[in-house]
């Protein structure tokens, strides 16, 4: 960054650190300690979907990698398309299996990167429920380097337990690195995984 960036507010955007979606299972230790809430086993990865062969030979390629897995005892890996238009990869293991989970997240979000389409990701998210009905995810920003919790209200069209997701901010900030930015919570609804 130089002096007329600096002089101009310009600030350089935060690079992403895939490796940051590893602090996930220790951050769910957190969370049930805290709040109740454990891994159901989802989670997906959202991209804007692309045209093109170069694309859709990674696509494929990455639904193989995770396919392959022994371990795997859900679904295979789907990709699915959501009403915004988005692609989400989506995978799903058993509750116990976080841990393998941020491994499939990982690899999805790397191939994607190393394959040049970085800037079609847009988020990875990782499912979480109570013993009450509701559900969590913890959402990664691809661009920003940063989680955030979104709690859809049972029940309710469209609604967000907003009091829960600013309670769990403080919960999680010393596992995760913690959007500031509450402008940058989008709501997820209806995403696949959660």
């Amino acid at each position: 960054m130089g002096l007329l960036d600096i002089l101009l507010g310009r600030t350089k955007p935060v690079a992403p650190d895939l490796d940051r979606l590893f602090a996930l299972p220790s951050a769910a230790v957190t969370l049930e300690a805290a709040a109740g809430f454990t891994p159901t086993g989802g989670g997906a990865v959202c991209f804007a979907s692309v045209e093109g062969a170069a694309f859709e030979r990674i696509h494929h390629e990455v639904r193989e990698l995770l396919d392959a897995d022994t371990d795997r005892t859900g679904p295979p890996v789907e990709v699915r398309r959501d009403g915004y238009g988005y692609s989400w990869l989506v995978s799903r293991r058993s509750p116990g299996q976080l841990p393998q989970l941020v491994n499939d997240l990982h690899a999805v979000n790397s191939s994607l990167e190393a394959g040049g389409f970085g800037p079609q990701l847009l988020c990875s998210l990782a499912a979480f429920a109570d013993g009450g009905g509701r559900k969590l995810a913890l959402v990664y920003l691809y661009k920003r380097g940063t989680f955030y919790p979104f709690a859809p209200l049972p029940g309710a069209a469209e609604r967000r337990d907003t009091a829960l997701e600013l309670q769990l901010k403080a919960v999680l900030g010393d596992d995760l690195r913690i959007e500031q930015d509450l402008g940058r919570w989008f709501p997820v609804w209806g995403a696949p995984g959660l």
